[in-house]
């Protein structure tokens, strides 16, 4: 018998929870404009919006942040976070940045000029916003298999190197700045790419002249399942594999709000030194000092400890396992999600989900919208909403996935938790024939998601229909 396990850590200090009546949480719901983003986290009983600097942090991290640094200039604490960089990930340049989209703004202004075209498997909201306002045209090279929620195969992050020799051939590669390689593909569910995959396109980039540049955010998620799947990493540790996964690349993005364990915080990084020389005058114009870059010292402190506490097995052992513990339960109840379960959420397929409704209807927003109002429970719609809209012909991008994303905060919540989380799914699985589609009353020109507004397409101006309403209480 497999015995079962427990979180790596023990609880030091709690915070309460909100848990608001049915009516109180309609209430919350109608005045946000059936968008989660726009939910007051004071009205949520179980915050699963998303895991960017929702972490909780150790012990050791907040005694760190007493003993940092505030110098405006040659600041010690990102001495700390400067090496811990290098030690960990590889690269020989580091420059801070507040947050990831700080590093993707730098890099794309950098690197991009008009008329290129970036290629990468799948994109990310802001990463594909910032290389659109640069000039360039993103162009998918996944594999084909990502677009597919049901199919269960180990690496669906791959790129398709057939795709991304097609592209270099048709365009040139003199019209491609850089591969943008995301590890894991949030949007297509957390996926991860095999090793094997990233030195292929590291390769063939090479070949070409052209550089590697990762979204490094959830990098040791990705580094645990090659120990996990790929041949040859089963007795490697966490961080050695790691350290290979940046070998076969030229710089990354990073977002620390993810796995580097802390609320705030990012960094570019890279192993040319011309491109480090421009790119340290561009972290003045918008970030601050290249010794700081939109930090506090004390951010940079923690970041320092939490880089290292992030390749621990142990940890990342238990955070994978807690987001199939969540996965696996919506399976066995035949549940529709992505396969295989990603690394730092769980995605419910709206489409199979609510298949009465039809795209224009926003079935991820509906569903988002619908668990909240069933439990408190706050998720996020990646579907058409997130996708946007074409620059050219304004109408909606259709991406095939329409998801609901689970996303769980790192060493946040217990399994108690995500079983709270699975009672509220199936109760709106057994009804889902009455969840209704919404409409968008007010759409903003970009990354509409964080703050479009909705109201329900039902007469009756209800989201779940009102025969249903003892079930919701």
């Amino acid at each position: 018998m497999k015995r079962r396990t427990a979180e790596p850590y023990k609880i030091k200090s709690v915070e309460t929870l909100s848990m608001l009546s049915y009516e109180e949480r309609k209430e919350s719901l109608e005045r946000a404009g059936y968008n989660t983003f726009l939910i007051d986290s004071q009205d949520v009983y179980i915050d699963l919006l998303t895991d960017s600097g929702t972490t909780a942090m150790s012990d050791a991290q907040w005694g760190a942040l007493m003993t940092g640094d505030e110098a405006y200039a040659g600041s010690k604490s990102w001495k700390r976070l400067e090496q811990a960089v290098r030690e960990v990930y590889g690269y020989r340049f580091v420059l801070p940045t507040h947050q990831g989209r700080g590093a993707e703004n730098i890099l794309s202004q950098l690197k991009i000029k008009e008329g290129d075209y970036v290629p990468g498997n799948m994109y990310f909201t802001t990463t594909r916003a910032h290389q659109e306002m640069n000039g360039a045209t993103f162009v998918d090279i996944i594999i084909d298999e990502a677009h597919d929620p049901s199919i269960d195969m180990p690496f669906k992050g791959n790129v398709d190197l057939d795709k991304l020799r097609d592209l270099i051939q048709k365009v040139g590669a003199e019209k491609i700045p850089y591969v943008c390689l995301a590890v894991t593909v949030n949007l297509a569910g957390g996926q991860p790419v095999s090793m094997q995959n990233m030195k292929e396109v590291y390769e063939l980039c090479k070949s070409h002249g052209i550089d590697v540049m990762l979204d490094a955010t959830r990098c040791v998620e990705n580094a645990y399942f090659i120990k996990e799947r790929e041949d040859g990493y089963t007795d490697r540790t966490v961080a050695d594999i790691l350290k290979e996964m940046m070998s076969y690349s030229d710089g990354c993005t990073m977002s620390g709000k993810k796995d580097c364990l802390v609320n705030i915080g990012g960094f570019l990084a890279m192993n040319d030194e011309d491109l480090y020389i421009r790119s340290r005058e561009l972290v003045v114009v918008y970030e601050g000092m290249p010794s700081y870059g939109g930090m506090a010292g004390r951010d940079m402190e923690a970041m320092a400890i939490g880089i290292r506490e992030a390749v621990d097995d142990h940890y990342i052992e238990h955070r994978i396992g807690q987001v199939r513990y969540l996965g696996q339960q919506l399976l066995d109840a035949c549940i529709p999600i992505v396969q295989p379960i990603g690394g730092h959420a769980v995605f419910l397929d709206a489409r199979a989900f609510l298949p009465h409704l039809g795209q224009d209807e926003f079935p991820a927003q509906a569903l988002a919208a619908a668990l909240y109002l069933d439990s408190g429970v706050r998720s996020m719609e990646r579907g058409i909403i997130s996708a946007g809209r074409n620059g050219k012909t304004g109408e909606h991008n259709r991406p095939n996935l329409e998801l609901v994303r689970l996303t769980i905060p790192r060493r946040v919540y217990t399994n108690n938790h995500m079983d709270v989380v699975v009672d509220s799914i199936l109760a709106l699985y057994e009804k889902r024939d009455a969840i209704c589609g919404l409409n968008m009353v007010y759409e903003p020109p970009t990354l509409r998601f964080f703050n479009a507004r909705f109201a329900p397409l039902a007469e009756n101006g209800e989201l779940i229909s009102e025969e249903n309403r003892k079930i919701n209480a």
